[in-house]
């Protein structure tokens, strides 16, 4: 039965109060599976949301128009990577933690669809934003050591997903005992303490090793001397560093930066599928919401643990592409046996269609952050990093605009086609990996070839001359491509 609440007094102050509790608190069902580009407005949309914020003459597509708002400003922000090497982390990562909190918080005052809008759109810049963060882990870590880093901040994604239906049920249950409606106050729970931690992040976050202040004196100087090596193969044949322009010029006619792209757009198409055909299974299998839940996380936790051992495993190796590639065959073979489920005329609901979600999701998730360490590990010098990590996310995030038209359904339980693309997509950026690795491979070789002439050729340095090839080692090789 539907509950109508009665109104606070219309007073203008009053006007955010009015728009939170003068909400009719009405079950809204969906029978379609819902593809979001963010957890909490899926969750939101079928906790009312939809019935609330529609007009009066509803409009099926104002939802759609709210998902895509984020998705657009995301793609088009991403070159506000560049800015992780040219503003204080400290600086930008609080006004960005800042600018999202409140546009998140600001969902749950919504008063219709345009409102709720323009916060998605906020949302997605300041996503755009955040996806720098590899650049920034840089100018702490050495080149062997950013897989394992950039595993933690990437491996937020499934760790939050598996837990976040839990999340969102609890809220929604204690949003019954009190006057707000339930969607309006998961924005607020999940939003508002983002605000607050910006404040925590702009006196906590160091901008580079020597301004951290949890350093000793002595630890600042061995952090700084750590980097030394790398930041001198930054620099161009001359010693001299690059100028913007150049360094643009050339990520845009780098090999390297457009492979770590097409790998993460074949990638990121893949990844889309997934909010599709998982929750299908489980209702396929005849769950209850609940169990259904409980049997959505263990995909996800499985990817979070072996994610991390796998960037581990790539740290100590020293190596990228080899992991890359295995594991995009291990992801497009859980797809494959997807795509063959109603040939091998499978159970909608079979376990063997659940068993092999595993090494889909396991696969894409180790593959982003192998992809995302390697695009830094391979552009030289922070503008050039930022760059190449732009034009990765760019091209990378079409992926999904792509991937979430692949399941229409008429072509439900198991969207066969679908499910033929990703796994052709994911089959895609093993070969892609391979072929990028051969012609890194040879890059390597031709740089170690022209710097053995220059060293046959005489090429020293006065201080070299004086302190003999033996010393003259210690200034080590340029930069070279990591495999």
């Amino acid at each position: 039965m539907n509950e109508l609440l009665k109104p606070p007094p219309p007073a203008p102050h009053f006007f955010l109060i009015r728009i939170i509790f003068n909400t009719p608190r009405r079950s809204f069902q969906t029978n379609k599976a819902v593809i979001t580009h963010s957890i909490d407005i899926g969750n939101a949309l079928i906790s009312g949301l939809d019935a609330d914020l529609q007009p009066p003459s509803p409009n099926p597509n104002l939802y759609s128009y709210a998902l895509t708002a984020f998705y657009v400003t995301y793609i088009l922000f991403e070159p506000l990577s560049v800015l992780w090497s040219r503003v204080p982390a400290r600086v930008l990562i609080s006004v960005i933690v800042f600018s999202w909190g409140l546009a998140a918080s600001l969902q749950a005052v919504s008063p219709n669809y345009p409102f709720l809008i323009v916060c998605r759109a906020v949302l997605g810049v300041g996503e755009a934003g955040f996806t720098g963060i590899p650049i920034f882990l840089g100018k702490f870590f050495k080149r062997e050591e950013m897989a394992i880093r950039t595993g933690i901040f990437i491996s937020a994604a499934p760790l939050a997903t598996s837990f976040a239906s839990s999340l969102a049920w609890g809220i929604m249950k204690l949003a019954e005992s009190t006057p707000i409606a339930s969607w309006r106050l998961l924005f607020l729970i999940e939003g508002f303490p983002s605000v607050l931690v910006a404040g925590i992040a702009w006196n906590l976050i160091p901008d580079s090793p020597d301004k951290a202040k949890y350093l000793t004196k002595r630890e600042k100087k061995v952090a700084k001397w750590r980097l030394q090596t790398e930041k001198a193969a930054a620099q161009d044949e001359n010693g001299q560093k690059n100028s913007t322009v150049k360094d643009m010029l050339k990520v845009l006619i780098d090999p390297a930066a457009w492979m770590s792209a097409l790998i993460l757009f074949l990638t990121n198409l893949a990844y889309s599928s997934m909010p599709v055909f998982l929750p299908t299974i489980l209702r396929e299998m005849g769950h209850t919401p609940m169990m259904s839940q409980a049997l959505a996380a263990p995909p996800y936790l499985a990817s979070f643990f072996i994610l991390l051992a796998t960037a581990h495993v790539s740290d100590r190796l020293k190596a990228r592409g080899g992991l890359l590639i295995f594991s995009a065959i291990f992801s497009a073979s859980g797809y494959a046996m997807l795509a063959s489920a109603e040939h091998l005329r499978l159970d909608p609901g079979s376990w063997i269609r659940y068993l092999a979600v595993y090494p889909a999701a396991i696969g894409f998730f180790n593959v982003v952050v192998l992809t995302i360490t390697w695009n830094i590990n391979n552009q030289k010098g922070e503008t050039r990093q930022g760059v190449g990590f732009a034009l990765m996310q760019i091209i990378g995030q079409l992926g999904p605009l792509i991937g979430t038209r692949l399941y229409p359904d008429r072509d439900g339980p198991y969207y066969t086609e679908g499910m033929t693309v990703c796994a052709g997509a994911m089959a895609g950026a093993a070969a892609v990996g391979l072929v990028g690795r051969w012609y890194l491979r040879r890059e390597n070789r031709r740089m170690d070839r022209e710097e053995e002439r220059g060293r046959e050729g005489g090429d020293q340095d006065e201080g070299e001359a004086l302190v003999g090839e033996k010393d003259r080692t210690r200034k080590g090789r340029g930069f070279r491509y990591m495999l």
